[in-house]
């Protein structure tokens, strides 16, 4: 079923725009968030003194290191700042940004309507539930049908009483292995989608087979893989045959972490993955695009700490268009492969049906 005043259009915080409005979409990233539950306790003693600490020179050096062992890293609550920082990327030419938040997340509905009327960008706003150790245990018990009626009452009436709509289902969040609260969470997704036909975006386990354990789960329940993507390609899948698994699945593929380049840090229960740079994210790219699946491909920065701010010495949500678009052009990408990547891609995606 589909809602058909939302068809072929996509759903931002201030209403809906016909999907060729969108323009230059960052497809994975946060404005405001509370990110407290990406925290990490540092190990050695020293460090667990710098945990608490505000993000300032003293701790930069080691923040490069170690970005998710600081709370306040992890924190983007200052509208005032993030309006400045989003700017820069309009002023490179962006027109959308979608704020992957949602419960677990700190998402905060009336401040991103507030960025977008600032700023003139278009915001299209997250659903439903990110990991289960984001959230109080108090939700476990929700059933399927409770938690796709609440992404559905989102989408279709507004967030709580303030009226703002959700424009996508996501990110929803699964842990490795996958939490029985967040089974049902995908299973809600797919239910959701159903009844809206808004996309969905996962946040996969932070493990390799993250990703197609979840696209198994929501193709077994019916999704509409073609209205699926998944975050963080870059940090999860790092082999050719890995993402050509899912790209056969028909669903989109999330190359969302731009301008982090070294070691992902480990986290309790993960395996040690190394991320590539932003040359050869462009190659994996390449290739994609080579086997026949450049209309399935995202890009983003998936912005979570102060570190990644332009303020704090980052590279900021301009960085793709100011840096990663030339390199893409000087390493065989046409102008019109760029396009469809930042333009046509996501149009489609974000796009209602």
């Amino acid at each position: 079923m589909s809602i058909p005043w939302l068809m072929g259009k996509a759903q931002t915080v201030q209403g809906p725009i016909d999907g060729t409005e969108l323009g230059v979409t960052l497809a994975h990233e946060h404005v405001l968030m509370d990110g407290s539950a990406l925290y990490a306790e540092p190990s050695a003693s020293s460090d667990k003194g710098r945990a608490f600490r505000p993000v300032d020179w003293d701790v930069l050096g080691w923040l490069r290191y170690h970005p998710f062992e600081n709370v306040d890293n992890l924190r983007l609550l200052d509208e005032d700042t993030m309006t400045q920082e989003v700017m820069q990327f309009k002023a490179a030419g962006g027109r959308t940004i979608v704020d992957q938040g949602n419960n677990g997340l700190g998402r905060d509905v009336n401040a991103l309507a507030r960025i977008s009327r600032i700023t003139g960008l278009n915001i299209i706003m997250g659903s439903g539930y990110y990991t289960a150790n984001s959230l109080n245990p108090a939700v476990f018990s929700k059933t399927v049908d409770e938690i796709a009626g609440e992404i559905v009452r989102d989408i279709t009436e507004g967030v709580g009483l303030t009226g703002i709509k959700s424009g996508l289902i996501g990110e929803i969040g699964t842990s490795w292995p996958i939490h029985e609260f967040e089974k049902k969470s995908l299973l809600a997704a797919v239910k959701a989608q159903r009844e809206t036909g808004a996309p969905i975006n996962v946040h996969p386990g932070r493990h390799p087979l993250g990703p197609i354990t979840a696209a198994k789960i929501l193709l077994d329940a019916g999704a509409d893989m073609s209205r699926v993507a998944f975050s963080h390609i870059d940090g999860r899948v790092r082999t050719h045959e890995g993402r050509m698994e899912l790209a056969r699945l028909g669903c989109y593929l999330e190359y969302d972490l731009f301008g982090y380049e070294g070691h992902f840090p480990v986290f309790a229960g993960s395996d040690p993955i190394d991320l590539p740079n932003d040359t050869t994210r462009i190659y994996e790219i390449r290739d994609l695009l080579e086997a026949g699946y450049l209309d399935r491909v995202l890009i983003s920065h998936d912005i979570v700490c102060k570190t990644k701010l332009v303020r704090y010495g980052g590279w900021g949500y301009a960085h793709i268009s100011n840096y990663v678009v030339p390199m893409m052009l000087k390493r065989g990408l046409s102008r019109e492969v760029v396009d469809t990547i930042m333009i046509e891609n996501p149009r489609r995606f974000f796009s209602f049906v």
